[in-house]
This record gives structure tokens, sequence and C-alpha cells, in this order.
């Protein structure tokens, strides 16, 4: 009886231990040699109330090598309507030991829109998605997965270059691989893909932790929307060749901030940009990729404000999972909030009225929302804009 009594609790104790040891086998694990840094961009457009309002551009994904994978088309990118464009976040690995990782990013209203290297999963399915309108609707977050990733520190260097383009090596997307981080290899069915960084882009109907009204002196009101202080603000503006901006500091309340003068210049633009960027936690040379990667189109004609987006912010609406866990992950994304000002309006009549094409183009991305603005200021001239902006698309100059 002894005997036949104490083998239901071995066999207790077996089971347990089992299950004991899947559950830690199932944890995530923790490297602390393996360090991730990542940056992107989080662009919108500034509405009458000052918050982000939903916007399309009038082009798709041109700026991108043809090895980048995408969704659908280019031209269904330029429909999805949101107000959040997620501009090449890019996920940098450091280690001093080649490992495997895993990588998951989800993204709050969003869709995921390209990538690379190639992904495991991408959901919802990038290829059957054709509801170009309902990113305000939908319930599930859109996410990309990367199963399995070496980190290769290594590893002797063949990142792809586009061949189809002679320009290849001007795209701003190689900018980006000026870094000390560990080169990554993905196993296809095609072959290994090696890149400097994991690639990934996005459009999300999530609202933006910021609102910047626009006086009609040119004054830009800021008001925090989120829970967290926003770590820095920094008003923009450009005209013709001359630029200037403003360094806010924090925001956690209201702010006032006067139109620059224009007066700066684009080296100490960049030497205080980089210095926001390390002071959130990026390596110099991260910092100085992500300017050059963005230059051309932050410091582009218009009126933007850039602030740092708060942690809180990012992790809820853009959670990244990481197997093992990271020693250290910093993530630092620039909000881009583009303001249409009396002086963007002004500039854009007379475009429309010269009908000036190449004038048009300086504002061709942020068109559709600069024109609704425009014609919501003045219902009576909305005719005559539609009117002077088909005039301007035919051209001569539109023609050649």
């Amino acid at each position: 009886m002894p005997v036949t009594a104490a083998r239901p609790r071995t066999a207790s104790l077996i089971a347990l231990c089992f299950l004991s040891s899947s559950f830690v086998a199932q944890a995530p694990r923790t490297d602390p040699d393996l360090t991730v840094h990542e940056w992107g961009t989080f662009t919108s457009v500034a509405g009458q109330d000052g918050q982000a309002v939903k916007w399309s551009t009038l082009n798709g994904s041109v700026d991108l090598p043809a090895f980048v994978e995408h969704i659908n088309s280019a031209q269904f990118k330029a429909g999805l309507r949101g107000r959040v464009r997620m501009e090449t976040p890019v996920l940098y690995f450091y280690s001093p030991k080649e490992t495997e990782v895993s990588v998951k990013v989800a993204f709050s209203k969003g869709l995921i829109t390209e990538w690379y290297p190639h992904a495991n999963r991408v959901e919802p399915d990038p290829q059957n998605f054709i509801d170009a309108n309902g990113l305000d609707h939908r319930r599930v977050r859109g996410t990309i997965m990367w199963d399995s990733l070496k980190v290769s520190p290594n590893a002797i260097p063949s990142f792809p270059q586009d061949s189809k383009s002679p320009d290849d090596r001007k795209n701003q997307y190689y900018a980006a691989r000026e870094t000390s981080a560990a080169p990554l290899i993905v196993r296809t069915r095609a072959g290994d893909q090696q890149e400097k960084f994991l690639f990934y882009r996005g459009v999300s109907a999530v609202s933006v932790p910021i609102s910047a009204t626009v006086t009609a002196g040119g004054e830009v009101r800021l008001a925090h929307l989120g829970d967290d202080a926003i770590p820095s603000v920094i008003l923009f503006e450009r005209r013709g060749d001359k630029m200037g901006y403003r360094l806010g500091g924090g925001l956690a309340g209201e702010l006032a901030l006067e139109a620059p003068e224009l007066t700066a210049t684009i080296e100490a633009l960049n030497r205080d940009l980089e210095d926001v960027l390390t002071a959130q936690g990026l390596y110099p040379d991260e910092a100085r990729a992500m300017i050059a990667t963005w230059r051309r189109s932050w410091f582009e004609e218009g009126s933007r404000l850039f602030y740092i987006v708060p942690q809180s912010f990012l992790n809820a609406k853009l959670p990244l999972t990481i197997n093992p866990e990271p020693g250290q992950t910093v993530r630092v994304f620039v909000g881009r909030l583009e303001l249409v000002t009396p002086a963007t309006e002004q500039a854009v009549r007379k475009v429309l009225a010269d009908h000036d094409i190449m004038g048009l183009q300086k504002y061709t991305r942020f068109l559709e929302p600069i024109l609704s603005r425009m014609k919501a200021d003045d219902p009576a001239g909305a005719r005559q804009i539609d009117a002077d902006l088909d005039l301007t698309y035919r051209s001569p100059q539109a023609e050649k």
C-alpha cells in the first residue's frame, strides 16, 4: 500500500516538472549582449483645429529601391487615407556574437505597406487588403513578423542594390546603412537576403499626441494631447533659398512659438537636430544617418513642426517585440506635423494663378490637404481653385 500510494504523487511531480520546464522554454529569453536601436518618422498634417487630419498623397512610394517589398501597389498606398504615414523606421542590431532573433511590430489602426528584408508574415494579407478607407474602423492591428533573423557581426556585407536605376546610390534609402550596426541575414526560398537594418513603413488612422494651430499673424500655438510630455519640439520654415527654425524645448501643456526668422543655415540645423536625437539615446552615426535620409524631405518648402514622439505613445501605438529580449532597446521617432500657414496658402495660390507646374511640384505630396484647407478658408473661391489646378496640370510645362 505505501508503494502504491506513492505512485500518484510521483506521477504528479513528474508532470509538474514537465509543465514547469515547458513554460521556461516558451518564456521570452533575455540576451544582455544584444542592443537594438530604432528610428523612424510619423508624418501628419494639421487641420484647422490644429489636430492631425486624414489625408492621402498624390503619389506612391517612388523613393524606394525596386528590391523593397510592398503592399499591392504604390497607387494603392497613395489612396490610403490616414492621420499618420509612418516613414522609414529602421531597426539596428548590435551584438559581439552571432545570434538568432525574432521580431514583431504591430501598428494600431494601421497597415504595414513596405518592408525589407523578406518578412515571414505580414497581416492582414497585403495582397487581399482592398479597403483603402477602412483604417479608422480596423480592430486588428497591422503586423509584420521576422521569425528567424540572424545578427551577424562578422559577416562580409553584401547588401542589395537597385540595378534598374542608374542613380541608385543617390536614393535616400541607402543613407541608413552608414552606421556601425551588425549586418543581418534572412533566409528565404530565393536565397539569403542581407541588410544593415530591418526596414518597414505603414499608414495609420491613429491620432497624434500634439496639435498646432497657426494664427493670422503666423504664430504657432501648440497643445500637448497625450499623457507623457513631448521631449522636444522644433518649428521649421523654408521659403525659396531661405530657411529658419526655432527650438521650443519640451512640451507638457501649451506653448506659443513665433514664426522663425529665415536666417538659419542647414549646417546649424543639422547640429541641433543631431544633439536632440543623441539626447534621446541614438548613437551619433545613427542620428546622422537619420538626418541624411530625410534631409531633402524635412527641409523642403513650407512650414512644419518636428517633435520627439513620447515613448509611452510609441510603445502603445507601435509595440515592438524582440526575442530574445535585448539588454538595451532605444526607440526614437520624430513626429512631423505639416502646417498650412497663410504664407503656404498664398504661395500655392500664386503657383496656381501662374499655372506653374514646377512650382506646384514643391507641394505635391501635401497638395490634397493644402487645397482642402484653402477651400475651407475660402468657400467662394473653391471653384476657381479647381479650375486653376486643372489648367496648371494641362499647361505646356506639365506635358513635357
